[in-house]
């Protein structure tokens, strides 16, 4: 069954040049998108049984052994390959019921198809390559491709967000590319099953050179803080199928890759203790940066930097159970992180938009979205008995049975950050969904009159701050929240909140139904990995067994080349 091995990589990229072909035939190429991406979900599946059954399975590129380039699929990547094409499939789907791939003429439809396919091509890349060289080729594909789809509509906000984007990626390629050719000079190969080997005859100064350059990388990739600070500017400005594959995918690549490098090149965790460090902060800095935003897009950005952080944990921890609890919350959280961005996507086009301050009533106005975001906004959480609760508590067992002082201080964080996480899913729950939309409006008045540029409106109007900060009762609101509050009080400026838009009968009451049911399906898988949880844990920690042993990995890798 190797020969199923290269079809991941394979179909995307020959549906991809199909597209491109198509680009005057839009049906044709959503037709094309699909099936490619359902193949390869089946393709996925059928590895999945195949790699559990039979072990790894390895492929070298044409025939070429020893000096070609080798696809690996283990039980790792093949996980990783069945959740991620998942979820492009529901991305894809979603996608189509937006209409930004066939009627947004702000966008140049033609090539999205075409950019999506080549970003799952490298994706797919990435989970399965055998080689520094090949993945770095990986990250480069994904690089071009999500720089076309973070800048679809050649907005303003767009092209800023998408040059962060580009900027900071190029460095982190450029350091890869840097530390690839230092590897290769310090062991003749670029095969990680040959420098798994090789790197023991190192000198320990060399290794550890290599092991940093290796792990700042991939690092920034993943937006592990303080190398994530990129993210949150960047993300929320793209289109929300865009914004939801990103944030639900792209990241986990980095913590693949990191995976890789703690368990193949450098077991023995060396660096745990950094890992574990950068874990805590990541998680603690990220959520309380969520709680601190007014608008859902960025708020989830934050949550996905703090939630990276329980994967480092796991990682960190050098143990099997560790890392069976770090597997299995990178697949739970590709699948609910875009969920939650798809159902703020359907928020933004019912309600106009995603800030706070402009939200309210969208549990009575649209039901289904209320259901909907409280269910993954709950698991996100990690409320019993759904499965982040499951992946959260397997990633603070291993870390009690580690027992050291920084794994029970990551123990106490992990918990604090749970906490948190509920904290600002309920915030965001009682502002955009409970409160009336008559509520919110009158919130944006009350800002308004104390406008940092104009002064209180009245001697009972509430202070502002030095630095335009408004307080009202026991919150503080920054000068950009109060400007927006501004506008949206203005009557001489259409930039209106939900209760204007009802007033106005400007708001589309009726859910698309594309849309809606592509969410609701993948709520629905994220749902089921709790149902499932027994099963799926019991692959991660078989998963986990054949990446914490490494012969399993380089063995098969040499016996193919055989």
């Amino acid at each position: 069954m190797t020969s199923l091995v290269p079809l991941p990589v394979l179909l995307p990229l020959l549906g991809s040049g199909a597209a491109l072909m198509l680009f005057r035939f839009p049906r044709a190429q959503r037709l094309v998108s699909v099936v490619v991406l359902a193949l390869v979900v089946l393709v996925s599946a059928t590895l999945l049984v195949v790699v559990d059954r039979e072990g790894t399975q390895v492929v070298w590129l044409g025939g070429w052994t020893e000096i070609g380039v080798a696809l690996v699929a283990d039980r790792l990547a093949v996980l990783m390959l069945l959740v991620s094409s998942i979820v492009t499939l529901a991305v894809m789907l979603y996608s189509l019921g937006q209409g930004i791939s066939d009627s947004n003429r702000s966008a140049p439809v033609s090539i999205y198809h075409p950019t999506f396919l080549t970003l799952v091509a490298g994706v797919s890349n990435a989970f399965l390559a055998g080689d520094l060289f090949n993945l770095f080729v990986s990250f480069e594909i994904l690089l071009f491709a999500s720089y076309v789809l973070l800048t679809l509509g050649g907005t303003a906000g767009r092209i800023r967000a998408g040059t962060i984007y580009v900027v900071v990626n190029a460095l982190s390629s450029m350091l890869f590319l840097i530390t690839i050719a230092a590897v290769y000079a310090a062991v003749g190969t670029l095969n990680l099953a040959q420098i798994a080997v090789r790197l023991d005859d190192l000198p320990d100064s060399t290794s550890l050179m290599l092991h940093l350059l290796l792990l700042v990388t991939f690092a920034i990739k993943a937006a592990v803080f303080p190398l994530s600070l990129w993210l949150p500017d960047s993300y929320p400005t793209a289109p929300a199928p865009v914004t939801a594959v990103f944030a639900g995918l792209l990241t986990k690549v980095g913590v693949y890759a990191i995976i890789r490098t703690e368990t193949l090149l450098f077991p023995g965790g060396r660096l745990s203790e950094l890992l574990m460090v950068v874990a805590l902060l990541s998680m603690l800095i990220g959520i309380l940066g969520a709680i601190a935003q007014s608008d859902m897009k960025r708020l989830l950005s934050f949550t996905l930097v703090s939630h990276i952080g329980y994967m480092i944990f796991g990682i960190g921890l050098s143990s099997q159970a560790g890392m069976a609890g770090a597997i299995f919350y990178v697949a739970h959280h590709i699948t609910i992180q875009t969920a939650l961005f798809l159902v703020v996507g359907l928020i933004e086009r019912q309600a106009g938009s995603t800030s706070l301050l402009r939200l309210g009533g969208l549990a009575r106005l649209f039901p289904v979205l209320g259901v909907l975001f409280f269910v993954a906004g709950m698991n996100l959480a990690g409320i019993p008995p759904l499965s982040g609760f499951l992946g959260k508590v397997g990633l603070l067992e291993a870390g009690i049975a580690d027992g050291g002082a920084l794994a029970w201080t990551l123990v106490v964080g992990g918990t604090v950050t749970s906490l948190l996480t509920l904290y600002a899913v309920a915030k965001t729950w009682a502002l955009a969904f409970w409160r009336s939309p008559q509520e919110a409006h009158a919130m944006a008045e009350e800002l308004a009159a104390a406008d940092a540029s104009h002064g209180p409106a009245a001697p009972d109007a509430p202070a502002v701050g030095r630095r335009g900060q408004v307080r009202l009762d026991t919150t503080s609101y920054d000068a950009g929240l109060v400007r927006q509050a501004g506008a949206i009080v203005d009557s001489d400026r259409p930039d209106r909140d939900l209760h204007q838009r009802l007033e106005d009968d400007g708001m589309p009451t009726r859910l698309p139904a594309l849309m809606t049911w592509t969410t609701a399906v993948l709520v629905a898988i994220s749902v089921a990995i709790t149902v499932v949880a027994g099963p799926l844990y019991a692959f991660t920690e078989r998963a986990a067994g054949d990446v914490i042993d490494r012969s399993t990995y380089v063995t098969a890798v040499a016996e193919a080349a055989e």
